[in-house]
């Protein structure tokens, strides 16, 4: 049988306190902080605004931005070297066979692989392994 729980008595207050004395120098700051009034944007599109900007035509968009096209091809070739890094990592090593990602650490499942096969069919897939 367990035992209800029993407040601790022997704690250590200056976290506790040191918790308050940062909440309330917190709450001193955003209370007491200026905020302008609200810009907005100039007339025109964002989205073809952002959309030039990101393919280095900043000078056809209606509102100013910087070019983003280096940006967007460091991406690219980020994504594309983590595709093709999936992928090799995907492939088995001694037959080159492609590992499925619902199987436990790239072994067979039961019920799929050679050893259950007995008349030489090919699997289920209707392929050969």
């Amino acid at each position: 049988m367990t035992s209800r729980p029993r407040l601790a008595t022997d704690v250590n207050y200056v976290n506790g306190l040191a918790a308050l004395a940062l909440l309330a120098v917190m709450a001193y700051v955003f209370f007491m902080a200026e905020l302008g009034q609200p810009a907005g944007f100039p007339d025109g599109s964002i989205v073809a605004s952002i959309g030039y900007a990101m393919f280095n035509m900043a000078d056809q968009a209606a509102i100013p931005a910087e070019s983003f096209l280096v940006a967007f091809i460091i991406i690219a070739l980020v994504l594309d070297a983590a595709l093709d890094g999936a992928v090799t990592l995907a492939r088995r090593e001694d037959d080159e066979s492609v590992v499925t990602a619902l199987t436990d650490g790239g072994r067979r499942l039961a019920g799929r692989g050679d050893d259950d096969r007995t008349d030489g069919a090919s699997g289920s897939d209707g392929g050969e392994d």
